[in-house]
């Protein structure tokens, strides 16, 4: 399949700047890039169109940009917590999603934050402290820390300390020795209990 010429109408991570014309696949133009308004097909007519409006759209552009900026000061260093169940490991049951990081930085910040705002490469599986960033804009991200825990006391010490509250793989394979080392302690003290019996 060949690729279709679009106009950028603001900047977009990995292709361009605000009235670049850059070649893209046809399913992402159709299904991303022009429902989202983020680009118009590159012909003629939209050219011109674009030329015309461009002081228009590069001070619309300007104005939204100095709101997220505005926005952005009110986000950074934000802490949002969440309380998921999760094994001793820390391994959680289910994972934590765009939305669920969404909402409560929201709910944190009494700001709105959408779910295509979250940048997230994988959900997260764990409890622990993570960065994630928010993209109120363009050219413009923050970066905001999500608290992963078990329940308020321990998203509390995980915030205090900056580490998560999980038992190590080695914590996790020494409890069965210690439970075994119970066991033949209490043999032993048997073993001596009923020998001074019999003395």
């Amino acid at each position: 399949m060949s690729a279709t010429q679009v106009i950028l109408l603001e900047r977009v991570e990995s292709l361009g700047k605000m009235g670049d014309v850059v070649n893209v696949k046809p399913g992402y133009a159709r299904n991303y890039l022009l429902p989202q308004k983020k680009a118009l097909r590159a012909s003629k007519e939209n050219l011109a169109y674009f030329e015309a409006q461009k002081k228009h759209l590069e001070s619309e552009n300007d104005k939204l940009k100095k709101e997220a900026e505005k926005n952005a000061k009110k986000l950074e260093g934000v802490t949002a917590s969440l309380i998921r169940q999760a094994s001793e490991a820390g391994q959680l049951y289910g994972s934590v999603t765009s939305r669920d990081i969404a909402q409560a930085v929201s709910e944190a910040t009494k700001e709105d934050i959408r779910k295509t705002m979250v940048y997230l490469n994988t959900n997260l599986k764990t409890i622990g402290l993570f960065p994630v960033d928010i993209i109120l804009h363009p050219e413009v991200k923050v970066s905001v820390t999500i608290n992963i825990a078990r329940n308020d006391g321990e998203a509390e010490i995980q915030a205090k300390t900056g580490r998560a509250l999980i038992a190590t793989s080695e914590e996790v394979v020494e409890e069965p020795k210690a439970q075994e080392l119970v066991e033949v302690a209490a043999e032993a003290e048997e073993e001596n209990a009923e020998a001074s019996t019999e003395e």
